[in-house]
């Protein structure tokens, strides 16, 4: 996976869980309400978007103004080809919504082409695939929905062959596809065989009013966070997860291990190795299903380099402690990076509460690395301390050189470059 590109889904914690999407994903969304996969769709388009990617969106349970009510604004982004499966499917081609066509005020910035023969998967796949050749650069895609092509094309068969063949060739594309279906409108059989094809299969329920995602598969992936369910809620355009909205006061031993181990970018078998217990070990903690021992308590902290009674206490220490010491430091590892390309050290302990986390980077001469440092939403700014770098954010290329300063808002980094022949240092802090 060194050699892929990590690009973000638009939900960071979801980034978090699954360890990042890459460039030939192909990403099923299982939805047992048949009303839960929009938002992050959504989330994910307007990622791209941020990118300025392309992204082709296949609607065949929606008709164009229905689809374009529901997108809003991250409708008028020239780079957006909406694929209308739809107007000539189960629209029936009549001339309530062949009249969409016949409206000029309903323009929008992005593409709308309609596929005169949906019912085809031939004919489908043809219009697909010369729409993406057309395109340049890694594209998006949106698949909404598989339940919707198979109520078309008339069987599981038909659909599954048309999987079989896109899924591969999508990967070898270089593309990230989001396909989402109604997990009850199909077989057992249907589901386990597109898991089976799929880089990525998650589960989205709800029950009893609560919603969860699960991870079911991602392959080349550490497997810690698989078969979990995780709570979450949604409004708007935003997805909170219940680890992030805190304990209202209650400590839990293993939410504040987690994020502790996940600000030194520690796997929970890196961890493990170092305290020396079994990964299952440290995922049972973190899930509060088990407490350790007082001797292994002690070896976490050690090896997190925190205080023992940080896992207990809430953080207050930033209200009246001023300086930090180089020894306050902490080595952090960027999972997914090439190894032995770049170091970072955290400048103050991972149990003190910030508003602002700064780090040093430092990047090998003539490395690479394929991605940006962290999974994050809000603003940073790298100050170049020494040496040259290169950024690619979208389409364009920036060099930096000493002394520089690049500020990021919503933007994410597809690669950085160290085309000198020195270390390049940078001072990076992340502002909460």
């Amino acid at each position: 996976m060194a050699e892929k590109q990590r690009v973000p889904s638009g939900v960071s914690r979801l980034d978090m869980l699954l360890g990042g999407l890459f460039i030939g994903d192909n990403v099923v969304w299982h939805d047992d309400a048949g009303s839960l996969a929009p938002v992050f769709c959504l989330n994910f388009l307007q990622a791209s978007q941020l990118q300025e990617r392309p992204i082709i969106y296949v609607s065949f349970d929606r008709s164009p103004k229905n689809l374009l009510d529901k997108l809003g604004n991250l409708a008028n982004y020239p780079g957006l080809i909406i694929l209308d499966c739809f107007t000539n499917g189960k629209g029936g081609g009549s001339d309530f919504f062949l009249k969409f066509y016949d409206e000029p005020e309903t323009e929008s910035p992005c593409r709308i082409i309609k596929i005169e023969e949906p019912r085809q998967p031939q004919e489908f796949m043809d219009h697909l695939y010369k729409v993406h050749g057309s395109l340049q650069g890694d594209v998006r895609f949106i698949f909404e929905s598989l339940t919707g092509m198979q109520e078309l094309w008339g069987s599981e068969d038909r659909l599954l062959s048309f999987y079989a063949h896109s899924c591969p060739r999508l990967y070898d594309l270089n593309t990230i596809a989001y396909w989402v279906l109604e997990k009850n409108a199909h077989s057992s059989r249907f589901r386990a065989q597109i898991n089976q094809i799929a880089q990525v299969a998650i589960e989205l329920t709800i029950k009893r009013g609560s919603t969860s995602l699960t991870i079911l598969k991602a392959e080349n992936r550490s497997p810690e966070e698989f078969h979990k369910p995780h709570n979450y809620w949604t409004k708007d355009l935003t997805v909170v997860f219940e680890d992030e909205r805190g304990t209202g006061g209650r400590i839990e031993l293993g939410l504040r291990l987690k994020e502790f181990r996940l600000r030194r970018g520690l796997s929970q078998t890196e961890l493990a190795k170092l305290v020396g217990v079994t990964a299952s070990t440290i995922s049972q903690v973190e899930s509060n299903l088990i407490y350790p021992s007082l001797p292994a308590l002690m070896k976490m902290a050690e090896a997190l380099s925190v205080d023992l009674t940080s896992f207990f206490e809430d953080r207050q220490e930033g209200a009246s402690r001023l300086i930090f010491t180089a020894a306050d430091a902490v080595e952090v590892k960027f999972p997914n990076m090439p190894n032995g390309q770049v170091q970072a050290r955290l400048l103050y302990p991972v149990d003190f509460e910030v508003k602002a986390e700064p780090y040093i980077i430092e990047i090998k001469p003539k490395s690479t690395l394929p991605a940006h440092f962290f999974f994050h939403k809000g603003e940073e700014i790298g100050y170049v301390l020494s040496g040259r770098l290169q950024v690619r954010v979208g389409k364009g290329v920036h060099n930096l050189k000493t002394g520089d300063v690049i500020y990021l808002t919503s933007e994410v980094p597809g690669e950085w470059r160290n085309p000198g022949p020195a270390v390049a240092r940078l001072l990076w802090v992340k502002v909460k």
